[in-house]
């Protein structure tokens, strides 16, 4: 039978939760993916989070183990940055709420990064994770809005994985904006399809598996573009959510660990317990969809 990851041409790996805790390498993930084997698959790092660019992320990837370039690394704040430039003119005035990286994105697409609202009402706000985001931040970008600036949000996670636990993530601080102003933004990352989209046009190929840890992005957002997914037990989303979620947040695939790419999947018989599927075969993906999509 074949491994996994040899049904596929390329793989999508989302970053926190799923490859790593903050600066924690989650224990076993650069060799599961070190593992190619003959039949290696293009490797793209796929991450909602916004707040540092792709040179920066595949250096902290390289140092944790993984092999990684700048070119193999697609963000949300990449994905920002394109929708602006097709909605906006050259030249027009972002108001950005977020780190230098996301601000470089946007000056990098031909636009003008700004960080206060001074009275010249900027083309639109865009917002991506910072842990030094602050309420003085959070009230210009209100302003903009106000006066009818386009939002568009890097991601809507509500929280960060690290090494310690759960932190706020970037949609705790959308949520924050979206409670003064009253409008919605327009999405770049997971669940919704920009990011994803990117990232296949990175890996050059639509025979793709995303991996990640989340039923509500990573998981979600490979349902609504049509990919196959695997759920990693190793972050955020856990058995017992799984067990509850609607039919778009259901993977095709989920384990407890990533080397589950290197094994044959196993499935889930109708009726059959999940956890003890799982627990009966550790380090082994369990198929919850058939080919034809259907929820076994």
């Amino acid at each position: 039978m074949k491994r996994l990851r040899d049904r596929y041409q390329a793989l999508l790996l989302d970053l926190d939760g799923t490859l790593y805790r903050g600066h924690a390498v989650i224990e076993g993930a650069p060799q599961a993916l070190a593992d190619a084997g003959e039949t290696a698959q293009r490797l793209v790092y796929v991450t909602n989070n916004a707040s540092r660019g792709p040179s920066v992320v595949a250096a902290h990837l390289a140092e944790l183990g993984f092999p990684a370039t700048p070119d193999d690394v697609v963000t949300s704040a990449q994905a920002a940055a394109r929708l602006l430039a097709e909605r906006l003119d050259q030249g027009a005035r972002v108001l950005v709420v977020g780190t230098d990286d996301l601000a470089a994105e946007v000056d990098g697409v031909g636009l003008r990064s700004i960080r206060r609202f001074d009275g010249t009402v900027p083309a639109a706000v865009v917002q991506g994770h910072s842990p030094h985001t602050a309420w003085p931040d959070l009230a210009e970008a209100a302003y903009a809005l106000s006066a009818d600036a386009l939002w568009v949000a890097a991601n809507t996670d509500k929280t960060l994985p690290n090494e310690r636990g759960l932190a706020p993530g970037n949609g705790a601080m959308v949520a924050a904006l979206r409670a003064a102003s009253g409008q919605e933004p327009v999405v770049a990352g997971k669940p919704y399809a920009p990011l994803l989209e990117d990232a296949l046009v990175r890996a050059d190929t639509r025979s793709a598996l995303v991996v990640g840890d989340r039923l509500d992005t990573d998981i979600e957002g490979a349902n609504r573009v049509g990919l196959d997914a695997l759920l990693v037990l190793t972050g955020v989303s856990t058995l017992d959510e799984l067990r509850d979620a609607d039919v778009d947040r259901i993977p095709t695939y989920v384990s407890d660990s990533l080397d589950a790419l290197n094994h044959p999947p196993v499935y889930l018989e109708s009726g059959g317990d999940l956890g003890e599927v799982l627990r009966r075969h550790p380090g082994r993906a369990v198929t919850l969809r058939a080919a034809d999509g259907e929820i076994r």
